[in-house]
């Protein structure tokens, strides 16, 4: 199984799932009107993934902004990677929102709430965001 990367847009995050470190990243704006084309490939390779999965599995998630229908399959996401929790793998979420950026922090606590995967919450500035 290979590594899963795909370039961010205007309209759609970066993803960069490293089979070999087990730390997944998903990076930008989740905007695109076709949210589900866009997430298929995402949730195909999950589905490998979780037959085969590193010892430990790392998500990092820095959304600056994400629609309703993107919502939904980041949902999805973690649905797939709490099979994996529940199988007593190692799984943690890494939740970075931007300072005075409230609803995207509740967002996060949302997604922890519906899952049993460990989530960290990690503000950042946009000045640490430009250092990057």
């Amino acid at each position: 199984m290979d590594s899963l990367y795909i370039e961010a847009t205007t309209t759609t995050p970066k993803i960069d799932f490293n089979i070999e470190t087990g730390v997944f990243k998903v990076e930008g704006k989740a905007i695109d009107n076709d949210a589900e084309a866009f997430f298929k490939p995402v949730l195909l390779w999950l589905n490998d993934y979780v037959k085969i999965p590193h010892a430990k599995t790392k998500v990092i998630i820095k959304l600056d902004y994400f629609n309703i229908s993107s919502s939904k399959r980041i949902l999805f996401m973690f649905y797939k990677l709490n099979e994996l929790h529940d199988k007593g793998n190692d799984v943690a979420v890494s939740w970075h929102y931007q300072e005075d950026e409230d609803d995207m922090l509740e967002v996060g606590q949302d997604f922890a709430f519906m899952v049993k995967i460990p989530f960290e919450f990690c503000e950042y500035s946009l000045f640490e965001k430009a250092l990057a």
